[in-house]
């Protein structure tokens, strides 16, 4: 009989992860379910139910709801005789891992997906960390940096901690519908600017955004037809970002509150800027390889999974940390300098096939079958 293995994912609407997840985790080794911890039913869920993986949606809005999920994950695991859990993000790490220890199931996964924010903005909150790292069997760190925090900053047992950093499958960046390109355009860069500058992050202090908006108004001077696009525009930060943003002309910028079609929206950027404000803040920062994934030359600082794998002018631009002057060097740099932009572009994509789908799903299947 295939060992059982249930994913409890907390708060998520789309994730390309959790998709391929169920697509190309081998069906014939694992009988593969999900637990959804969301206050409304999502496009995961959807998608799910879609390709036939049994999926069980928990209506859950927050710690009033704590209890009772614990419960009802306890009895679907005991049930369904469910040998493997692996949790991702804090609700699910808190509730799922819970169960699964009360239901006795030894094989208790959990993947740290955030870096050093709660050490910097809530330290507090560095206790449910702790917790979290106590109840798990195994803890896979998506990079040198999280497997660092968790080790050393939080005195989890190094015998727990796996390292196996995320997946792609690059193809999804490679294929690209121009119809779907030009009406992304038209809604986004509505003046058809030939010069796009293109963000991703959320709106937090540590994703770095306050410091690129000042070099782009600087862009500005000279290029004044240049647009500034800023995707997934939600977060603790909003007002201080959009206190910077009324010191440039809105028709040079557009906000993006989330966009389903992600590969497309890359497509759509001349340039992309990703400039989170020290090492250690970002857990892995999958933008940086879907950015060279999809041949859009970059500015990074340096975090993340950036440490291990972006080398400065070779297949990006690396800035110092929290220097809009330094970024505002670099994003000249790249404008209409095309032996530059050649380099990165072949070199991005090279360097980034190191993170392509195949190892990622045999290294989870190996962790599984322990």
């Amino acid at each position: 009989m295939k060992p059982k293995l249930t994913y409890i994912v907390s708060n998520i609407d789309k994730a390309l992860a959790f998709e391929w997840v169920a697509l190309y985790l081998d069906k014939n080794k694992f009988d593969l379910s999900f637990i959804l911890l969301n206050p409304d039913k999502s496009y995961l869920q959807s998608f799910l139910e879609k390709n036939d993986i049994p999926v069980l949606w928990i209506p859950y809005e927050g710690k009033k709801d704590f209890i009772k999920s614990i419960f009802k994950i306890y009895f679907y695991l005991k049930k369904n005789k469910i040998k493997t859990v692996h949790t991702h993000l804090f609700d699910a790490n808190i509730v799922g891992l819970l169960a699964a220890k009360l239901v006795g199931i030894k094989n208790r996964i959990h993947t740290r997906h955030h870096g050093s924010q709660n050490h910097t903005y809530f330290p507090r909150a560095v206790f449910y960390d702790k917790i979290i790292n106590r109840l798990s069997t195994k803890i896979i760190a998506i990079s040198e940096n999280v497997k660092n925090i968790l080790i050393n900053w939080e005195n989890a047992k190094s015998k727990k901690v796996v390292t196996i950093r995320h997946g792609f499958d690059l193809t999804f960046f490679k294929n690209h519908n121009k119809l779907k390109i030009n009406e992304i355009k038209a809604s986004y860069n509505p003046r058809s600017s030939k010069l796009v500058f293109g963000v991703i992050a959320r709106y937090t202090h540590l994703k770095g955004i306050q410091y690129i908006i000042p070099a782009f108004k600087k862009v500005l001077e000279k290029h004044p037809a240049a647009h500034l696009i800023l995707a997934n525009t939600q977060g603790d930060y909003q007002a201080e970002i959009k206190k910077l943003l009324t010191e440039i002309p809105k028709k040079n910028y557009t906000e993006i509150v989330f966009e389903q079609d992600i590969a497309t929206l890359y497509q759509v950027f001349d340039y992309y800027i990703h400039t989170p404000i020290n090492n250690h803040s970002e857990a892995f920062g999958q933008t940086y390889v879907e950015a060279l994934a999809s041949g859009i030359p970059s500015i990074f600082t340096l975090s993340g999974v950036a440490n291990e794998f972006i080398k400065n002018e070779k297949n990006a631009l690396v800035v110092n940390y929290q220097d809009s002057e330094d970024i505002y060097q670099k994003m000249m740099m790249l404008i209409d300098n095309k032996p530059v932009i050649e380099d990165l572009i072949e070199n991005g994509k090279t360097s980034v096939k190191q993170f392509e789908l195949n190892p990622f799903i045999e290294n989870l299947t190996k962790l599984y079958l322990e």
